[in-house]
């Protein structure tokens, strides 16, 4: 990169800190459920518009917004992205600008927190989408911004998230020859940048399993069925697939069951009972294996039971798969990020994540590079803070200003990588 279009980018991160930070709390501060980021997308669309973009497209993918900021030079079209909604949680942190928001969510009235870190990507993101607006002359080349909404999956019955802005588009008129994206994380110390080329994050599959018995007085359990002892039974039998049945020299797994359903009254053997969970993996042959054993498995203990049922598998999310030539080419520019600054902090390797990031849709079209930075407060130890998801998840700002200049030196140098 330019020394001194490098320094540009991180005087004008350090001037809009500030700016940042606040968009990050009005965000915060009014949360939105997947595929309902109205208010959000109108934000950043007018944002962007305001900035001179040469296209800012809306309503992809429900509420998506796609901007184009192309440059002085020619070269080159790169992808950023940033995901935008929040999630059914009640806030439970005591902040001047705590959510207090409550929407409906799958038929049931729910609060609504930015447990996740959402609201800071976005943040994040119109930081950049300022500082290379206020650059683009020096730019070789097109950024596309996507800011996402439905990474926490779409209600019921509606489709959304990266798929669908797949779908609608996003990746197209131009196509992008990589894509970034990052994710503040608990896990790291405020600043801390970490990443890993290859699998990354999980795989996720939703699974539900129903088991069919036949209803009769609990006291005379013979002349029924009973699905309530066959659904332990396939608990117990299902942690056998991952401890027994896989190489676990190759990858980790996971299968989960979260909920199990059964019954209305405790002299009652009931006709049927419903489980749900969920299937984590690295490797696309193993979470085909996981399928195939979870159903042998319970269809046979169902058999042996007197019982059937009824196995239900749903792919959510494929694995975010960090290509590895792109990592290896930007890690340099993370490293010179991590390094320099108000802050500098360090940059390290990190252990694979069974959370799931439908970002990898992106990454089965285009080579994309998935990162972490960390948020965690310095007098908190990151195994004993709250993490994402919990109603008491807090974030350290100062890794906002980590992540701006993280997302803009990527693009910048990315693209000056390119040879016309």
């Amino acid at each position: 990169m330019d020394t001194s279009l490098a320094d540009r980018i991180d005087a004008a991160a350090a001037v809009l800190e500030a700016e940042v930070i606040a968009w990050r709390r009005d965000i915060h501060q009014h949360p939105e459920l997947g595929n309902r980021e109205f208010r959000t997308a109108s934000l950043v669309a007018e944002h962007l518009r305001s900035l001179g973009f040469d296209e800012v497209r809306t309503g992809v993918a429900h509420t998506g917004v796609v901007g184009l900021l192309r440059g002085g030079k020619p070269g080159g079209v790169v992808a950023l992205r940033a995901d935008m909604d929040a999630l059914p949680v009640k806030e439970e942190l005591d902040l001047p600008f705590a959510s207090k928001a409550r929407a409906m969510w799958n038929g049931e009235e729910v609060g609504v927190m930015h447990a996740c870190g959402h609201d800071c990507h976005v943040a994040i993101l119109m930081g950049v989408a300022s500082i290379l607006a206020g650059l683009r002359d020096q730019i070789p080349g097109t950024v596309k911004f996507i800011f996402q909404p439905a990474e926490e999956m779409p209600p019921e019955g509606e489709e959304g998230g990266a798929a669908l802005m797949i779908q609608e588009g996003a990746l197209e008129n131009p196509t992008p020859g990589a894509i970034f994206g990052l994710h503040v994380t608990s896990r790291q110390p405020v600043g801390v940048i970490g990443y890993r080329p290859g699998p990354t994050m999980a795989s996720s599959d939703k699974l539900k399993i129903t088991v069919h018995g036949k209803q009769t007085h609990g006291a005379a359990p013979w002349l029924g069925v009973d699905p309530i002892v066959t659904s332990a039974q396939i608990v117990l039998g299902l942690q056998t697939i991952v401890s027994r049945t896989l190489d676990l020299n190759r990858e980790p797994a996971v299968v989960t069951i979260g909920a199990i359903k059964g019954g209305v009254r405790e002299n009652i053997i009931p006709d049927s009972v419903e489980m749900r969970g969920t299937i984590r993996s690295f490797d696309e042959g193993m979470r085909d294996a996981i399928h195939e054993r979870i159903t042998t498995l319970a269809e046979g203990i169902s058999s042996a039971s007197r019982a059937t049922c009824k196995v239900c598998i749903t792919k959510n999310y494929p694995v975010t798969l960090n290509d590895p030539v792109l990592t290896a080419q930007m890690v340099p520019t993370l490293t010179r990020v991590a390094s320099t600054g108000p802050r500098p902090m360090g940059i390290e390797v990190v252990p694979k994540a069974t959370g799931a990031e439908d970002f990898s849709f992106f990454q089965r079209l285009i080579p994309g590079l998935f990162f972490f930075v960390g948020v965690t407060p310095p007098d908190i130890e990151p195994s004993k803070a709250y993490s994402n998801h919990s109603p008491r998840f807090v974030v350290d700002e100062r890794g906002l200003e980590v992540g701006v200049r993280a997302l803009a030196h990527l693009a910048v140098d990315y693209l000056g990588s390119i040879k016309g």
